[in-house]
């Protein structure tokens, strides 16, 4: 028990033992974001070849491409702490590794709101025009901060 650090929180954990349960926790949290983000760009990147996709605006080409670029870096900041933690593996790097990934996480996480609040606008303002597209897409542009962001600060 000498090699072992003392527990040093509430829980009665090392903090080794903090940081991998912190770990596991992040990694369940993305897998479900990654999942979300996945299915999105995969819609996202055929649309331009279907036929429709020839027949719309400029500004709708805009949006199309604001949303793939959020989308694509979602994705990037969702999927990095897997590679980070293949080169960082067995290094005793764990604390460095959860403060990173986290963050990557919380950035993947703010683009993956603007990707699914672009969809929607984009669909919308396609199948039912500009109004439409303006009010659906700001009432979950709304829902998303209040339930993601707002919601558990107020609980926090």
């Amino acid at each position: 028990m000498a090699d072992r650090e003392e527990p040093t929180d509430r829980r009665g954990e090392t903090p080794d033992e903090r940081f991998d349960r912190n770990w596991n926790e992040l990694l369940q949290e993305l897998r479900v974001a990654q999942t979300g983000v996945q299915i999105l760009f995969a819609f996202l990147l055929t649309l331009p070849f279907n036929d429709r996709f020839a027949t719309v605006s400029p500004g709708q080409k805009i949006t199309y491409i604001a949303t793939l670029v959020c989308t694509g870096l979602s994705a990037l900041c969702l999927i990095a702490p897997v590679s980070h933690h293949r080169i960082l593996f067995r290094r005793g790097r764990k604390r460095e590794l959860v403060e990173s990934s986290s963050n990557l996480a919380g950035v993947g996480l703010w683009f993956l709101w603007f990707s699914i609040v672009g969809a929607i606008f984009l669909i919308f303002q396609v199948v039912m025009g500009m109004s439409w597209a303006v009010g659906v897409g700001a009432a979950f542009a709304a829902a998303f901060i209040g339930i993601w962001y707002i919601l558990p600060t107020v609980k926090r």
